[in-house]
């Protein structure tokens, strides 16, 4: 079972998780001045947690000497105040090596993306995490998407398994996900965390909820943390007909428009952040920037989810 200390030191309060974008410069290069300034924002703003060089992050395009360059510039501007969970992933040698560079940048977790490019059985997964597990003193929490979709019996290994103490869900499936944290719970009880890690997650989140996953991923906090706060009091409280307001004024148009163009889960985050004030630069290849005309959608998407707050005051 997962040690005490381990999951206390990833001990996450109540508030949306915050994925910052990755700031670079108009040459291409890491912009950690504007890197910082965006993590500083995030949990001054009120995040529970910043996962630094993940999926929004484009863990894809970084470097691994840029990848330990963010975590350490995300250490420094969340300064102890909440944790800090860097990505780690490729194949299992390479994950390794990006989780050591995370514990010297001093990163406070794992998320373990899906290995590159292979679909694996469960018993290669299974190894894969557990020899990533046991090469680092970090707390591990497993994400499940595209090639790396578990069954109820192998998530719960995970779950006994040392270092590994919780299960991001980017697949979608319900009906999986039940009878994970029905296994998990009736065959490796403890304190394992569940995540729902959908891009935009508000919009699944009361489904989650329904079956006791409660932490979820905010990409909408990256660039409107204030609709992002809003809608997580009112969902905590019970408050369904601001939920339903956002939901149907903000998310789900939100969500129609990311679903314009490929990548637009990253780049539309991107420009959001931009249209707030702080140049983070464009997406890296094979990333691409959104339509012009997305952006100004976003826009005036952001206008109206400002005017829903307004009109629950």
């Amino acid at each position: 079972m997962t040690s005490a200390p381990l999951a206390a030191r990833l001990s996450i309060p109540s508030g949306p998780l915050f994925f910052p974008v990755t700031a670079y410069g108009p040459d291409g290069s890491l912009a950690l001045d504007a890197y910082r300034a965006h993590v500083r924002k995030g949990v001054e703003a009120g995040a529970a947690a910043v996962f630094a060089c993940c999926g929004t992050g484009e863990f894809h395009a970084l470097t691994p000497e840029e990848f330990e360059q963010c975590v350490r510039a995300a250490v420094e501007a969340a300064d102890g105040r909440v944790p800090v969970v860097a990505g780690a992933g490729y194949g299992t040698a390479l994950a390794v090596r990006y989780a050591r560079l995370a514990e010297e940048a001093g990163a406070d977790g794992l998320l373990a993306m899906p290995p590159y490019l292979v679909v694996a059985g469960q018993e290669g997964l299974l190894r894969h995490y557990r020899e990533l597990a046991a090469a680092t003193p970090l707390p591990v929490v497993v994400y499940q998407r595209d090639n790396a979709v578990f069954t109820p019996e192998t998530v719960v290994e995970l779950a006994r398994t040392d270092g590994i103490i919780g299960f991001k869900d980017g697949l979608g499936d319900l009906d999986l996900m039940q009878r994970i944290v029905s296994a998990v719970r009736t065959e490796a009880p403890g304190d394992f965390l569940y995540f729902n890690g959908l891009p935009t997650a508000e919009q699944t989140q009361l489904a989650y909820r329904g079956i006791g996953i409660t932490l979820y991923s905010s990409a909408v906090f990256c660039f409107v943390p204030e609709i992002a706060l809003a809608f997580h009091k009112a969902l905590n409280a019970g408050d369904d007909t601001t939920v339903h307001r956002l939901l149907d004024g903000f998310y789900r148009p939100f969500v129609e428009l990311r679903a314009e163009g490929r990548g637009y889960a990253v780049s539309l985050v991107k420009a959001g952040v931009r249209l707030g004030g702080l140049d983070v630069g464009e997406v890296r290849p094979p990333l691409h920037e959104p339509a012009p005309e997305h952006v100004e959608r976003l826009a005036r998407l952001i206008d109206r989810g400002h005017a829903l707050l307004r009109e629950g005051m």
